[in-house]
Order: C-alpha cells, then sequence, then structure tokens
C-alpha cells in the first residue's frame, strides 16, 4: 500500500497565469517559483511558495482541454487537491481496489518530472484529488548547500 506523506499542492484554475501570478505574489504574499508548460495535460503551471505549502496555478493551453473545461464549466477557482505519495501506482492501484472511480488508472507525466493520478470527484466527497510521486532522487553522493560554501 502506498503512503500519502502529506498535501503537495493546492491547484486553482485561473484565466490569466501573469494576472494570477501577481495576485498570489504581490498582493497575498506567495514567492513565486517554476513556470512549465505541460503539453500533455493542455496546460501551463505557475508555482507558488508560501513556507512549506505549493499552490499550483493552472492556466489552460485551450477551450478543450480538462482545465479550459472546468473554467467554462465553473470559472476560476480551486481546482484540485494534490496527495505526494511514495508510489503513484500503487496509490492508484489501491484506491480502484477500495471502489474509488479513478481518471487515471495508470500514473502519468506532470508538471516538474513527477508521476501523476487522478481520483474522480464522484469518489472523494466532489473533490478532484491527484496522487503525486515526486520525482526520484538523482543516484550518487548528495552535496549539502554548506558543503558548497
Amino acid at each position: 500500500m502506498s503512503t500519502v506523506q502529506g498535501i503537495d499542492h493546492i491547484a486553482v484554475a485561473v484565466d490569466d497565469l501573469d494576472e494570477a501570478t501577481r495576485l498570489w505574489r504581490d498582493v497575498l504574499g506567495l514567492r513565486e517559483g517554476a513556470r512549465e508548460v505541460v503539453e500533455e495535460q493542455g496546460v501551463e503551471v505557475q508555482m507558488m511558495h508560501a513556507g512549506a505549502v505549493r499552490v499550483e496555478l493552472l492556466r489552460a493551453l485551450g477551450p478543450d482541454t480538462p482545465v479550459g473545461r472546468y473554467l467554462q464549466k465553473n470559472g476560476p477557482g480551486m481546482h484540485h487537491l494534490a496527495l505526494q505519495v511514495d508510489d503513484c501506482a500503487t496509490a492508484a492501484r489501491d484506491a480502484a481496489a477500495a471502489g474509488a472511480r479513478m481518471i487515471d488508472r495508470e500514473p502519468r507525466r506532470g508538471a516538474h518530472d513527477t508521476r501523476i493520478a487522478f481520483v474522480h470527484p464522484a469518489a472523494s466527497g466532489g473533490v478532484l484529488v491527484e496522487f503525486v510521486e515526486p520525482p526520484a532522487a538523482p543516484e550518487g553522493p548528495q552535496v549539502s548547500a554548506e558543503e558548497l560554501l
């Protein structure tokens, strides 16, 4: 069984990524992180940081993408809650075996080299839930910040 290690991020669907970034950075005080286009999911992602908590701003690359359809139906707002897991394939398989309706039965590539799988909101009290497996740590010895000084 895969272990949920915590909240990976909270995702917010937005119409204008630059304007949303300014709002979350300049008005709400979050630190701006990496921006990435994830063609496979039809989104541009802007990661924002509030201490150890991350907020993922999502802009649809077109109206026929999952986030594009979400925005047309619901408008901007909270899109999903992402749970960090140690093994995305096992988390998806365990959830399906327990009766959860899965959007993804197998993990796919997510932003920032993660592996992801979504649980349908009908299976999780109306909340779209994403399992996120962080990228594997690089092989070999790790260098600490102190060693670089």
